[in-house]
């Protein structure tokens, strides 16, 4: 019974703690350096280039809203709604100091470095700049694959389940009222 009072005495304690610290006081520092490689990285690899259009969507979005209630203040509404959007693209920098922190933790400053030589060579742009096409193409060839493996792990347990039952007087068991499928070639994972 004591150990259970000052069990929920200590989780009291922790938890009035937690509530009572600003969520600052327990984020990582970083040296400026390193949150520098940090930046150069992020700047090297366009990171944060796919939040570009966040202010531009909002900005969009506001107008839709407001405009259909006001359709005769149009212009004045979509002048207005920029004016404020463009005050609030400062706040981009925020964004970035924040990404800048995300990868200083989850990388050293000689490794933030190393990522941002890399990308800055003829390499690394390439890579950059072809990553998706080969991503996507990567995951085509893997969904061919897979239906191949899917395909023939299933005609070769239906074997297996012939071997086990027999087909003796039965017809032999496929899953399918159809042909038995034939085993996949390379040249079919090709395709």
């Amino acid at each position: 019974m004591f150990h259970r009072v000052i069990r929920r005495g200590r989780m009291a304690a922790v938890a009035t703690l937690l509530l009572v610290l600003p969520a600052n006081a327990f984020a990582q520092e970083f040296s400026d350096s390193h949150l520098a490689a940090a930046r150069d990285a992020i700047t090297a690899i366009d990171a944060t280039d796919q939040f570009d259009n966040i202010l531009m969507n909002a900005a969009t979005q506001t107008k839709s809203e407001l405009i259909p209630n006001n359709p005769d203040m149009e212009v004045q509404i979509s002048e207005m709604v920029d004016e404020r959007a463009l005050a609030l693209a400062s706040r981009r920098s925020a964004l970035e100091a924040e990404v800048a922190r995300v990868y200083a933790k989850l990388f050293t400053e000689e490794e933030l470095r190393a990522i941002a030589e890399f990308y800055e060579t003829e390499a690394g742009k390439k890579l950059l700049a072809q990553g998706p096409l080969a991503t996507r193409e990567m995951m085509a060839a893997a969904q061919v694959w897979s239906n191949g493996i899917v395909r023939d792990l299933r005609q070769s347990a239906f074997q297996g389940m012939n071997e086990l039952y027999g087909t003796a007087g039965d017809a032999p068991l496929t899953g399918e009222a159809q042909a038995p499928i034939e085993p996949m070639t390379p040249a079919d994972a090709a395709q």
